[in-house]
């Protein structure tokens, strides 16, 4: 057999290097092409919620298959309208509430762009004008899209492919910046991650979406949360608003929802529900009925089985045990979406290491580890990960140590 990496290198955009040619997976564990098992701690960026080739992910996707996989979005299908009306309990909408169902969290945020124009229009005839200032929070992603990529203020990310989308404002982490900003702009929406996953899991200061929420009603506009990485569960509640008590104009997902298959949902609420009109948006792909029913058992058996209760109980469990490993400064995030704070910015070294000792994690940031394993993980997969953790940080913290002991004249020679 050739060399995979070859293969990938002469037939693969260039867009990333690839650790690994894996090629089956079982729960929480993966074997790649040369049969070496690594503990799936990652979860393929918080997707895989039930780990891999789980029961009622294989029976959904075949059931559904043999009977309707497409539709034209010309017609509906039962698990479209399952999925939907699941989604509006599960977020708590009300009657009022709508669905649109499209393929990921790009799309979703897309969609939400899009929805954030249609509120900023209504404002033409009354202010002269109609709103077009989207505001974003330092440090956010909100996908690589050219509508997405222009909300994420992250140099690298975006330059490349400038100009953006114009009238994006971004507001520091701080509730002062957040009311200066709604001071100083025509507001049509503000666009937020209850936790900023690919910034190194950071949390939002206490108070900042309550005060986000006020301000977005006093100004009359949107506030739309992006929950692509912390919804359908993530947090140890089904969105991450609900733990902070407040209810948002509309919420995005993706991730999760499909363990694994490819969905993405923007979730309105109230008034936001009744922007979009005929012709305004749609997708070929989005809601059809095989995603939409590998979603609706995924989400039904994340409740059938409790599975909430379990991120909760397993995001502590591992808290306590990774804080007082080496290099580990501080724990971020919730559930079971965790970052890991080292004391030095070694988290490339700690990922690599992790690696050679089968252990799938990632470093989002110089200083941060992040994970975000199955909502079905338990004492075996906790303690396999503990160890093998445990061992990669000693590794590496054996390498800065000696690199610390040398002198700067052994240094300079």
């Amino acid at each position: 057999m050739s060399d995979w990496s070859d293969d990938a290198a002469r037939d693969l955009m260039s867009l990333g290097g690839r650790l690994a040619m894996l090629t089956r997976g079982e729960g929480s564990w993966v074997w790649d092409a040369d049969e070496n098992r690594y503990l799936d701690f990652l979860g393929g960026i918080a997707v895989n919620c039930l780990g891999h080739a789980h029961p009622v992910f294989v029976d959904a996707v075949s059931r559904q298959a043999a009977t309707l996989s497409h539709v034209s979005n010309y017609f509906a299908s039962p698990a479209q309208l399952e999925i939907a009306a699941r989604l509006k309990r599960l977020a708590g909408t009300g009657e009022q509430g709508r669905v649109y169902l499209a393929n990921s969290g790009a799309e979703a945020n897309e969609t939400a762009i899009k929805l954030s124009r249609l509120h900023g229009a209504r404002f033409a005839e009354t202010e002269g004008s109609a709103r077009t200032t989207i505001l974003v929070v330092e440090g956010a992603f909100h996908g690589r899209t050219m509508g997405t990529l222009s909300l994420t203020p992250k140099a690298a990310y975006r330059d490349p492919f400038q100009p953006a989308v114009p009238d994006v404002v971004t507001v520091e982490r701080s509730v002062e910046s957040l009311e200066a900003a709604f001071a100083s702009h025509a507001v049509a929406a503000m666009i937020v991650e209850p936790i900023q996953g690919e910034a190194g899991v950071v949390e939002l200061p206490a108070g900042f979406l309550a005060r986000a929420r006020e301000l977005a009603t006093e100004n009359d506009a949107l506030l739309i949360l992006d929950e692509v990485q912390t919804g359908s569960g993530r947090t140890g509640e089904w969105f991450a608003f609900q733990r902070e008590g407040i209810t948002p104009d509309a919420v995005t997902v993706a991730k999760s929802i499909g363990a694994g298959f490819p969905l993405g949902a923007l979730i309105t609420f109230g008034a936001a529900s009744d922007l979009f009109y005929p012709g305004t948006h749609n997708s070929t792909f989005g809601g059809n009925p095989l995603a939409s029913a590998v979603a609706n058992a995924v989400l039904g058996h994340i409740e059938s089985a409790h599975l909430l209760e379990n991120v909760t109980a397993r995001g502590a469990q591992l808290r306590d045990a990774v804080t007082s490993l080496p290099l580990v400064d501080a724990m971020s995030g919730a559930g079971l979406l965790i970052g890991i704070h080292l004391t030095a910015p070694v988290a490339a070294d700690v990922r690599a290491a992790a690696h050679e000792r089968g252990l799938i994690v990632n470093a989002p940031t110089a200083d941060v580890i992040r994970i975000a394993p199955a909502y079905t993980i338990g004492d075996e997969e906790v303690d396999e990960f503990v160890s093998r953790f445990s061992a990669a940080l000693a590794a590496v913290a054996e390498t800065l140590q000696a690199q610390n002991a040398t002198t700067p004249t052994e240094a300079s020679a």
